[in-house]
């Protein structure tokens, strides 16, 4: 027997003299008294835990989620919180296995233009020609000049700047751009989160909750998002119109769950809302276009 064999006289963790016949946990912290490397079955079985079995967490929250909308958010502001997952990692759970789930299997072309071979000759070339369609504008190299149409002149302005400072690492940017975009998407997202949240604030004066109520039911709604859109990826009509319907009803459902009024009151409050977070999404994914470029 090695000395790693022999039970601990005191807490790996806290200190805690045990005695000579310790117990499994500590009394004073409650870990774990022996602390030896576990075997791969443990190790597994400690990352997945209740959050990953088959009664755990993640399975009620996504049963509750899907099924009942709106039913999570009442839970947890009614202070039933321990048996699901928290508002926020759930959240960006289901965001981020959303964008994996895209950047494996799609190609989600968000700038039309971009031409990989195309590019990659341009940066051998000694008068490239790489011009991206931006929103309705144009942005980038004919013949080795600056190429920038209908977009702001500040945008001109930032984007000449970077042709100058260094025009192969430029023309790289543009090749990636649309990668660019995808990576960085999460991100936007996540920052227009506290906006949209605004707006169901604005839009709910007289409900008596606060910001953070408000923020729990727009993160609960995200997550669902998140996995709907990933149903668009098919690019099939019939499933788009589908989804797209789903997506509506969940919300519509969702909101009188956790604000109740009338149903007319209902519909008027997601429409504006939705022409409010159109409004948000119309400029911040352009922003994200341009930054996938000059930064």
């Amino acid at each position: 027997m090695t000395a790693r064999d022999l039970p601990p006289v005191a807490c790996p963790n806290c200190s805690r003299p045990l005695g000579t016949d310790p117990a499994p946990f500590c009394p004073g912290c409650g870990q774990e008294v022996q602390t030896r490397p576990p075997t791969m079955g443990e190790f597994l079985q400690q990352f997945g835990g209740a959050y990953l079995s088959t009664e755990g967490a993640l399975w009620r929250t996504l049963k509750l989620l899907f099924t009942q909308p709106g039913e999570l958010t009442r839970q947890y502001l009614a202070g039933r919180r321990k048996h699901y997952v928290l508002p926020l990692r759930l959240y960006l759970t289901m965001s981020v296995l959303a964008l994996l789930v895209v950047r494996l299997v799609a190609e989600v072309t968000p700038i039309s233009g971009v031409d990989d071979p195309a590019l990659a000759s341009a940066l051998r070339s000694g008068k490239p020609t790489a011009v991206l369609t931006l929103y309705g504008g144009k942005a980038g190299i004919r013949e080795g000049a600056l190429v920038c149409e209908r977009l702001p002149r500040w945008v001109c302005v930032r984007i000449g700047q970077a042709l100058k400072a260094d025009p192969p690492g430029f023309l790289v940017k543009l090749q990636q751009a649309n990668q660019r975009v995808v990576a960085n998407w999460g991100f936007v997202m996540f920052l227009l989160l506290p906006l949209f949240t605004l707006g169901l604030r604005v839009l709910h004066a007289g409900s008596g909750m606060v910001y953070a109520e408000h923020l729990v039911f727009a993160l609960h709604l995200h997550a669902f998002w998140s996995v709907m859109l990933l149903a668009l990826l098919a690019q099939w009509l019939p499933l788009t119109v589908l989804t797209l319907a789903i997506m509506v009803i969940y919300t519509l459902l969702a909101g009188q769950r956790v604000y109740g009024g009338r149903w007319w009151s209902r519909w008027l409050r997601g429409l504006l809302l939705s022409a409010y977070y159109f409004a948000l999404l119309s400029v911040a994914v352009p922003l994200s276009v341009l930054a996938s470029l000059l930064l």
